[in-house]
């Protein structure tokens, strides 16, 4: 098992190694030696975005046992209280199945070994409502299926509003860069005929709710469980939200919902083929986006995965790729004609009719949050079958301000 130092510094070799690999293509390169190369750079970056994946999820990993130690350390009474600590009291079963995980079970008293032996095999008759969770013996950890789902609610990309309350948010809009001075004669008068008056216009957001559906415990696997199921399904919450949000908040129609990006952005290219993008048709959607928007220290691309595969081999008249490599040990992102990316894996596939790419400047996207991220828990009203519910909900829009500073490329 390698540490999360060493697996970074794997990381950052991987990509030195692929930038070494681009650098041998020149002219004098072969058509064979070229695919060569470039299949050697697949796999090079292969390895580093696998790498990446290991190194969030090792990340994500101590974080959540940083949580689960702080929230297991026991709360000793002073003894000013008048009610010392009980010496006598029996091992409760979270602290021993953890000392047995790091120790082993050589590690554990008689006392201690009697509450590992108690334990219930199964919670309820369902493993896969929660019965793996119930240890018999296992492995201690919970293999969570992982799924890229988006920046789109990521305040370091989008622009993020918060506020207390839903109700409708008023945003003011102008345009008035076709507008012109003009040259004046001596003792003439000013133009004063109204056609030079600024027209306003306005936007506004609202507050969409949006829930996970209810989910319900038995109190059985509440109890048993040797992973606390509550603080579990508020992070299974989260992502559901977080999920849907960024669908939503990249697609969405923006009637009786948010306005999705995509939707709201206006078109900067139209591709020759049904199913793939020329270098030339990105340099132009590059440029349909007026340079005062491009300055954004938030202007960037964004596309799937699937179209960026596809982009990273696109190469200019003289065979270098569009595509650069950032520096992990910098910070520096990775590049597109200069500019960052950013994977969604709700955008669209290339294909017929369809908009696999947007750029532009994203802090024209305003996304309004509403509160926090809300979970409720409902312990009443199922008390008669022992079981507790669980739901949350998020209060969200998303709409972009001005349409000029977004512009998509669609495929013929």
């Amino acid at each position: 098992m390698f540490t999360l130092k060493e697996m970074r510094e794997a990381m950052a070799a991987k990509n030195v190694e692929a930038r070494a690999a681009l650098a041998e293509i020149n002219e004098k390169t072969t058509e064979d030696q070229t695919k060569e190369i470039e299949a050697r750079f697949d796999s090079l970056m292969a390895d580093s975005d696998k790498l990446a994946k290991d190194i969030e999820r090792e990340e994500r990993l101590n974080e959540a046992e940083a949580r689960s130690a702080e929230a297991k350390r026991p709360v000793v009474a002073s003894v000013s209280s008048g009610q010392p600590e009980d010496r006598n009291a029996k091992p409760k079963y979270p602290e021993v199945f953890e000392k047995q995980l790091r120790h082993g079970v050589t590690g554990l008293n008689k006392d201690e070994v009697q509450v590992l032996k108690e334990a219930r095999a199964q919670s309820t008759g369902t493993d896969s409502a929660g019965g793996y969770t119930v240890p018999e013996g296992f492995s201690g950890e919970l293999e969570k299926s992982l799924a890229v789902w988006g920046p789109m609610w990521d305040g370091g990309v989008v622009r993020e509003i918060s506020t207390t309350s839903g109700n409708a948010l008023p945003w003011p809009t102008v345009d008035d860069t076709s507008a012109r001075g003009r040259i004046k004669a001596e003792n003439a008068s000013v133009d004063d005929d109204g056609t030079d008056d600024v027209t306003f216009g306005e936007k506004s957001l609202n507050a969409y709710v949006y829930d996970t559906g209810m989910v319900r415990i038995p109190i059985e696997l509440l109890q048993d469980s040797a992973f606390p199921i509550e603080p579990l399904m508020a992070d299974f919450f989260g992502e559901r939200l977080g999920r849907t949000a960024n669908d939503i908040l990249t697609n969405g129609t923006g009637s009786g919902q948010p306005e999705g990006i995509v939707v709201g952005s206006s078109l900067g290219k139209t591709a020759a083929a049904v199913a793939a993008i020329t270098s030339d048709e990105l340099i132009d959607l590059f440029h349909s986006i007026d340079p005062a928007y491009r300055a954004s220290p938030r202007c960037r691309w964004m596309f799937n995965d699937t179209t960026l595969a596809a982009i990273r081999k696109l190469k200019d008249g003289q065979g270098n790729y569009l595509w650069s490599m950032g520096d992990v040990r910098t910070g520096e992102p990775n590049m597109f004609l200069g500019k960052p990316y950013s994977v969604n894996q709700a955008m669209d596939d290339l294909g017929t009719g369809n908009k696999p790419v947007i750029f532009g400047d994203f802090s024209r996207y305003v996304v309004r949050k509403v509160r926090a991220f809300d979970v409720m828990t409902l312990r009443e009203r199922y008390a008669e079958n022992f079981q507790v519910g669980m739901v949350a909900f998020k209060r969200f829009d998303g709409k972009l301000i001005n349409n000029a500073a977004v512009k998509h490329l669609i495929n013929a």
